[in-house]
């Protein structure tokens, strides 16, 4: 059984949220061991300046690169310049990832001023949802309904139709 890992910057606010991710965390648990790690988000001044915010995501970065650098783990960074994949596409790379011998899976979402290029360059895969921009707390349940999705995929079931 695969443990995925949901490491990302901040904690969820709205009650809704909260719900949406308590409900799909409880159906992965049929599929995974599901972890969600919630690390410190840097606090910047109202008017941050570009130094400010690289020290943000470098301090943010070093937390995530303690995850990702782990035997046997495959890293799905999520950033806008990264591959979109269909839910098939990630189902099947599931099964790839499981073949080459990685039992754990992290899928790491930075904060609302993204992630370091350092954390980006040691995934193993950057993954982009859309050309589109999300608030960073949706992009959580939006990834989770994709992994539970992605475990039907691969049980033949009729939810992902």
């Amino acid at each position: 059984m695969f443990t995925v890992n949901i490491i990302t910057v901040g904690k969820l606010k709205e009650q809704y949220f909260r719900d949406a991710v308590a409900e799909y965390s409880k159906r992965l648990g049929a599929f995974c061991k599901l972890n969600i790690i919630e690390l410190s988000e840097q606090r910047l001044s109202e008017n941050p300046s570009q130094k400010g915010i690289e020290n943000a995501l470098s301090l943010e970065g070093k937390q995530m690169l303690s995850y990702m650098t782990t035997k046997s783990t495959y890293s799905y960074v999520m950033c806008i310049e990264g591959k979109q994949v269909s839910s098939e596409e990630l189902a099947k790379g599931f099964n790839e990832i499981a073949l080459s011998g990685n039992s754990t899976i992290n899928f790491v979402i930075g904060s609302s001023f993204g992630i370091s290029e350092e954390v980006k360059s040691n995934a193993n895969f950057k993954l982009s949802m859309s050309k589109m921009t999300f608030p960073h707390q949706l992009a959580r349940v939006m990834l989770l309904e994709q992994i539970y999705r992605a475990f039907q995929i691969q049980n033949n079931s009729k939810y992902h139709k």
